[in-house]
């Protein structure tokens, strides 16, 4: 490799057992995580919000440039002007925008051009891709693997959230360019999801087709 600046790397061994254990325990963990479309207004500390964003800040990305901003909506005004502009987007999906195809494998989630909960839950995520600024945020040097950097952060994001206790949903209205200005973003962001945060709503259900899930044998090969 070429000569770089380097610090040891301190991941700490663990024995074959334990990393099986805990690898297993995660994964039952996050197999209860389910998108949920019903959210109660209690409140959820910032500092689960900030501690999130932060274990997001950690994922692997193209050159080190950490090509994303996580913005966080909690005021009611700006929930309300975020959920109007939302449903306006997704009336147009519904009533043709979308295909018949893409229609009828929605159908059995459930979903309409109704959001309630970008107003109901208590914290609204707001994540942007940045094709520029580098390192620095200048706004100029070029980012890498923007999409695949942000895609990495928002899962480690919503398994931290769920690791809290808190349920999430992933909302993309499309398209999303009202985002940019509702949060007073640069041009050169790119809007790429709404994670919704907070906790479920008593009686809270989510739609049986959500519980089918691929087996192992289906999503993974062995070479």
């Amino acid at each position: 490799m070429r000569d770089h600046e380097t610090v040891p790397y301190s991941l700490p061994r663990i024995p074959d057992e334990e990393s099986i254990a805990r690898a297993q325990a995660l994964r039952d963990r996050l197999k209860q995580r389910r998108t949920c479309r019903y959210f109660s207004d209690e409140p959820v500390p910032r500092a689960v919000i900030e501690a999130a964003i932060e274990a997001a800040g950690t994922a692997p990305n193209g050159a080190n440039h950490q090509p994303w901003h996580f913005a966080v909506v909690s005021s009611p005004g700006k929930k309300r002007a975020l959920r109007e502009a939302a449903e306006e987007e997704e009336r147009n999906f519904y009533a043709g925008k979308a295909s018949e195809e893409w229609l009828e494998a929605l159908a059995p989630l459930g979903t309409d051009e109704d959001k309630p909960f970008l107003e109901t839950a208590p914290w609204l995520i707001v994540v942007f891709a940045q094709r520029k600024g580098g390192i620095e945020e200048d706004g100029k040097t070029q980012n890498y693997y923007v999409n695949e950097s942000v895609g990495i952060a928002c899962g480690m994001l919503i398994a931290t959230l769920h690791e809290a206790g808190l349920a999430t949903l992933t909302h993309t209205p499309s398209p999303m360019g009202f985002l940019r200005e509702l949060c007073g973003r640069p041009d050169y962001e790119k809007p790429l999801m709404v994670i919704v945060v907070g906790h479920p709503e008593e009686g809270a259900t989510v739609p049986a087709h959500a519980l089918k899930k691929k087996p192992l044998t289906q999503i993974a090969s062995w070479l």
